[in-house]
C-alpha cells in the first residue's frame, strides 16, 4: 500500500506525463498492478468525480471538501490535485473511456474495488446534500460500463441515497421474501468486505477506507430493521 504523499509524487508523475502529451487514458493504461493501483484509484475517483461535477452544471465548495475526505492532500500538494481535477474536466475524453479503462485493469470478477470507486462517487455526488437526477444517470452509466449488474448498483444507491423510500432488503441486497438465513448471510458477507483490512488488501486508498463507515452504518441498520420485522 502506497502512502499518501507517495500516491501524490505518483500522482505528479502523472501530470508529467499528460503534459508531455499522454492523455488521461494512457496513464491509466500504466497502473494496471499494485501497488499502482492506489494511485489509479485515487486518479479514477478525481478524474470520474470532474466529469460528474459538469453532470449537474457546477462545482460546489462542498464536492471539494467531499475530494479531502476522500483523499488526504499533502500540503503542497493542493495544487497538483486542483490541476489534475481541471485537466479530468476538460479533457476530450468522455466519462465512458475513464471507465472502460478503470475495469480494464481488474479482471473477470475482481468487483470489490469497483464497487470502492464507486463508494467514492456516490460521497462526492451527495455531499452538496442534494443526488441529482443527472447525477444518478451518470453513475447508473459507469456502472454499467464497471459491469457490477443493476442489482449491485441498487444495492450501492441504496446505502448511500437515504431518503423515506429507501428499503433495507436493497440495501443488503437480498429479496423481500429471502429466508432469514440469507439476509444473515448477505449482511455477514456486507460486513466482512467493508472491513477495513479487506478494503486495504484491495488496494483502496488509507484514506479513503474512512467512506466505509458510512456503509457500514447503513447496512447495520437495514440488518436491524429486517430483523424487527421478523420477530
Amino acid at each position: 500500500m502506497l502512502c499518501p504523499m507517495s500516491i501524490w509524487t505518483r500522482i505528479s508523475d502523472a501530470l508529467s506525463s499528460l503534459a508531455a502529451g499522454d492523455s488521461l487514458s494512457d496513464v491509466f493504461a500504466k497502473l494496471r498492478t499494485p501497488p499502482e493501483r492506489s494511485v489509479a484509484f485515487a486518479i479514477a475517483v478525481i478524474a470520474l468525480g470532474a466529469k460528474m461535477a459538469k453532470a449537474d452544471g457546477q462545482v460546489t465548495k462542498d464536492e471539494v471538501t467531499a475530494f479531502r475526505e476522500v483523499f488526504v492532500i499533502p500540503e503542497g500538494e493542493e495544487k497538483n490535485a486542483g490541476r489534475l481535477f481541471n485537466l479530468a474536466r476538460q479533457d476530450v475524453a468522455g466519462f465512458e473511456d475513464y471507465a472502460r479503462k478503470i475495469r480494464a485493469m481488474y479482471a473477470g470478477d475482481d468487483t470489490a474495488p469497483l464497487c470502492d470507486l464507486m463508494e467514492g462517487l456516490f460521497h462526492i455526488a451527495l455531499a452538496d446534500g442534494i443526488y441529482h437526477p443527472n447525477e444518478d444517470a451518470f453513475l447508473q452509466r459507469v456502472a454499467e460500463i464497471l459491469e457490477l449488474g443493476e442489482a449491485r448498483f441498487k444495492r450501492l444507491r441504496a446505502q448511500f441515497v437515504s431518503d423515506a423510500e429507501r428499503d433495507p432488503y436493497d440495501v443488503l441486497g437480498v429479496s423481500p421474501d429471502a429466508p432469514m438465513e440469507d439476509v444473515r448471510a448477505a449482511w455477514r458477507r456486507l460486513v466482512r468486505e467493508t472491513h477495513p483490512d479487506q478494503m486495504i488488501a484491495r488496494g483502496v486508498p488509507e484514506e479513503a477506507v474512512k467512506l466505509a463507515q458510512k456503509r457500514m452504518i447503513a447496512i447495520n441498520r437495514a440488518w436491524e430493521d429486517i430483523s424487527e420485522r421478523a420477530a
